[in-house]
């Protein structure tokens, strides 16, 4: 009778197991479903909050004006103002070549705008002196986020004077100097103006927009490596000046012990003279 017990036995365990199981699911599938309310009402918080951001970033916006145009006056006082800025800026000097460095000596103003809504996009703007490569005063270059998020760019045409364009004249130059040399010269800047061919990663625009625009007398300010060589050869060499002038006052030292010895036999020399008389 004992065998029989023990096989019930364990078909209640299994039972029992099984119920656990069934528990632990129906637990597991219960959380489950919590979980995703709970994240819901974390992602309601998070769009809330993305909200309240563009609301003050509005704000501020705003607020920012004024001091842009006072910045903009100032900048305007200070004559290459904004080639330097450019120049020195460690990415977008990669890109200048030497024409465009004297193009932008015309370049008097920069300014970025971002669209009231600011998801949307924001736009650049260059504004120019009268000079010898085109005849335009201003060039802008806007990019924007249409209501699928896909971004898109557009720019002002280029109205070139002729034989100064400088993106046709850029790929000649190349040529020339790869025959020449082994490195190759950039590209021009002035291509970027019309290149649209993937404005969601335009390095150049978003170096200008959240890198120069924000503070550009920093980069105006980055001393002039060409200078700071100079001077540490212009020092360089008064070291050597004054070790120069060192050895020869050493060697005039040297003279002058030499002829004190000179006289200390002289002198000693007459003394044994005189003894001898």
């Amino acid at each position: 009778m004992s065998a029989p017990t023990a096989k019930a036995s364990k078909k209640e365990l299994n039972s029992n197991h099984d119920g656990a199981d069934e528990t632990s699911e129906k637990e597991q599938q219960e959380a489950i479903e919590h979980i995703d309310e709970v994240q819901n009402e974390i992602d309601r918080l998070n769009e809330q909050a993305s909200e309240e951001i563009l609301k003050v970033e509005q704000k501020y916006n705003k607020l920012r004006q004024p001091f842009f145009q006072k910045r903009s006056e100032l900048i305007a006082k200070i004559p290459n103002f904004w080639v330097t800025t450019f120049v020195n800026h460690p990415q977008v000097s990669a890109l200048l070549g030497e024409e465009d460095e004297e193009a932008l000596h015309y370049l008097t103003r920069v300014e970025v705008t971002e669209f009231e809504d600011i998801k949307s996009g924001y736009r650049i703007d260059f504004y120019f002196d009268e000079n010898p490569y085109f005849e335009n005063k201003v060039l802008s270059k806007e990019f924007h986020l249409n209501e699928s998020g896909d971004p898109s760019s557009k720019s002002t045409e280029i109205k070139w004077r002729s034989g100064k364009d400088l993106t046709k004249r850029s790929s000649q130059t190349q040529n020339k100097a790869s025959r020449k040399r082994q490195h190759e010269e950039p590209e021009s800047f002035f291509t970027w103006f019309t290149d649209h061919s993937d404005a969601g990663a335009d390095e150049l625009g978003e170096v200008i927009k959240d890198d120069i625009w924000p503070n550009p007398l920093q980069y105006y300010l980055v001393p002039d490596m060409d200078d700071e060589e100079g001077e540490a050869e212009d020092d360089d060499d008064d070291d050597e000046e004054e070790e120069g002038l060192e050895d020869i006052d050493e060697e005039g030292d040297e003279d002058e012990g030499e002829e004190d010895e000179d006289d200390d036999e002289g002198e000693e020399g007459e003394e044994d003279e005189g003894e001898d008389d």
